[in-house]
């Protein structure tokens, strides 16, 4: 077994270019392997109850990873990606469990809170680490399978609009040292649909955002009048993460492919600064001052996760509306 050194921010780079890509952050059989495994087995429960209650026609038990999870989509619409994700996504319901509305597994809360992926954040944020709620698992099949409407209306299953994190959540985080750590489950190829970036693009500062699609709150573009030229791909291998600034412009390419495109995009922030979704909750990842504070079971993890959703099904007076209302001048 190689045992992997701890990996090393040029952090000036970092500053100049508002990204940087650590390669061998995690080793893919020891630490990514896990989560294959882990979706793999919630694919089957899922898939298990949807047949037995006629929400799906079959289980598709029969067809690789890629296409089976394709074919549960093509059958229940946008709706159906709620179980995969790491964030509650409406409606919020008190008769479901956690199970149906996000995933809260050990395989993935160990890879939010891995030794080595702190190591790097504590480099540019410093060691009072919370891992902030805004976070998604985005497991994209080849457009080619998909039904059209799915394409055209979610982005964790298409292409995703030159944005920057900090435009998509509240104000409040305008000041928050908010970190984005991007990461491929498998490679990530400009075929598949990897990440682009335009470096040292948060030196502009926040830029107007406005909905990529009509009636959609949470998914925003940086129009391209105002976003300009440039942009590079950014391949990666398993194994490897992005970090970025959180006023980094950025998006990804469409899954061309005839393999999934599989992805974590997290956020870790400096302890006692606002998150932007103060509705969902955070927890701290490390804490060189007082380790105590730390969470390190992942069923506390899920735990507060299901708070929030009975929370949620019985009052959403507290989700506060986005900085952008899309009647804005240039998203006229």
């Amino acid at each position: 077994m190689v045992v992997l050194s701890v990996p090393r921010v040029d952090v000036q780079r970092f500053h100049d270019d508002g990204f940087l890509v650590i390669e061998d952050v995690f080793d893919p059989v020891l630490d990514l392997d896990p989560v294959v495994r882990e979706y793999t087995a919630k694919l089957d429960r899922v898939a298990d109850a949807w047949a037995a209650d006629g929400t799906i026609p079959s289980t598709f038990a029969d067809l690789p990873f890629t296409q089976r999870f394709a074919q549960i989509l093509n059958a229940t619409g946008s709706i159906g990606y709620r179980p995969f994700d790491i964030c509650l996504g409406g409606p919020f319901r008190t008769d479901e469990p956690l199970e149906a509305s996000m995933h809260a597994g050990p395989a993935v809360f160990n890879m939010m809170r891995h030794p080595r992926l702190l190591d790097v954040i504590e480099q540019l944020i410093g060691g009072e680490i919370l891992s902030n709620p805004i976070q998604h698992v985005r497991i994209k099949p080849p457009e080619a399978m998909l039904r059209e409407e799915l394409v055209k209306r979610n982005t964790m299953m298409s292409a995703v609009a030159w944005h920057q994190d900090q435009g998509v959540a509240l104000p409040e985080i305008d000041q928050t040292d908010i970190l984005t750590v991007w990461f491929p489950v498998l490679d990530a190829t400009v075929e598949n649909g990897c990440l682009c970036v335009i470096p040292g693009s948060y030196h502009r500062g926040m830029l107007l955002h406005c909905p990529s699609r009509p009636g959609q709150g949470f998914d925003l573009r940086i129009p391209d009048e105002i976003r300009g030229a440039g942009g590079i791909p950014v391949p990666m291998t398993r194994g490897s993460i992005i970090v970025m600034h959180r006023q980094t412009m950025h998006s990804s390419l469409s899954n061309k492919s005839d393999g999934v495109r599989w992805s974590f995009d997290l956020r870790y922030q400096p302890v006692g600064q606002p998150t932007g979704r103060p509705w969902f909750p955070a927890f701290v990842a490390r804490s060189r001052q007082d380790p105590s504070q730390e969470v390190h079971d992942w069923r506390v993890w899920a735990d507060l996760w299901e708070a929030t959703r009975l929370h949620l099904a019985d009052d959403t007076s507290g989700m506060k509306p986005r900085r952008w209302t899309g009647t804005e001048e240039a998203c006229a």
